[in-house]
């Protein structure tokens, strides 16, 4: 059965999320299987996914400021970090006039 539709959750992810759930879900989600086949450690792994589950639940949110969804996005990406992006968000409510 083919998929018709992609999720929204799914269209934000890059080539190398999709890669690395396929390689979980093959390694029945075994994290200590995928480290080894990534030939990296346990905790990278659980970083990688905690990351991808963040992208995710942000995918899902129903947050519709997409000036707020980009900020997240960023901080989750490690292009932003997170600290500068709790004060933009903060003071982008502030000005906004609450949320």
């Amino acid at each position: 059965m083919a998929i018709e539709i992609v999720p929204d959750w799914m269209t934000n992810l890059d080539d190398e999320d999709v890669a690395f759930i396929k390689r979980f879900l093959i390694a029945s989600g075994s994290l200590k299987e995928v480290a080894n086949q990534y030939g990296v450690s346990y905790p990278t792994v659980r970083l990688r996914l905690d990351r991808l589950i963040q992208k995710i639940q942000l995918s899902e949110s129903a947050e519709q400021d997409p000036y707020v969804a980009t900020i997240k996005r960023l901080a989750i990406n490690e292009k932003l970090d997170f600290d500068t992006a709790k004060i933009l968000i903060s003071e982008y409510r502030k000005h906004k006039g609450g949320n």
